[in-house]
């Protein structure tokens, strides 16, 4: 049996109407734990849409997690510790463990701010993979 999953999670123009959180007392519109609809282990991701001057509403900080954002669309500020950063589209930002974050699209974004949070932890990262096999001999399916 193959070890994978496929899931449709929409256009992202449509984002914004997902109700989503990871308990129902902090859900809102605009997020996606798509983690949770997959057998996933050691990665998580929700897909995220915020409307112009509309904020997360809330720091937090995590102390096992790294987190690494990726801006689709739109144009926002992240809270980073004591700093502020501009995000749009094709920014990309990590944030390590112990940093305190928040978020918030601009008012003047041109359309919603939309996002990918990608979630891990556990062992460090190596540079180049030490766990891949290559097979330059078998032939693609195309």
């Amino acid at each position: 049996m193959t070890d994978y999953e496929v899931i449709e999670i929409g256009n992202p123009d449509e984002w914004h109407s997902h109700f989503g959180g990871f308990v129902p007392a902090r859900s809102r519109d605009g997020r996606r734990v798509v983690d949770h609809e997959l057998d996933a282990q050691f990665i998580g991701m929700t897909a995220n849409a915020l409307q112009p001057g509309e904020e997360a509403g809330y720091w937090h900080t995590h102390s096992r997690l790294e987190e690494l954002y990726v801006v689709l669309s739109g144009s926002g500020q992240f809270a980073l510790d004591d700093d502020v950063v501009d995000v749009g589209p094709g920014t990309i930002v990590r944030v390590g463990q112990n940093v305190w974050r928040n978020w918030r699209a601009t008012p003047d974004s041109e359309g919603e701010l939309r996002w990918l949070c990608i979630r891990a932890g556990g062992e460090p990262l190596q540079r180049i993979p030490d766990d891949a096999t290559r097979d330059a001999d078998r032939p693609t399916p195309w």
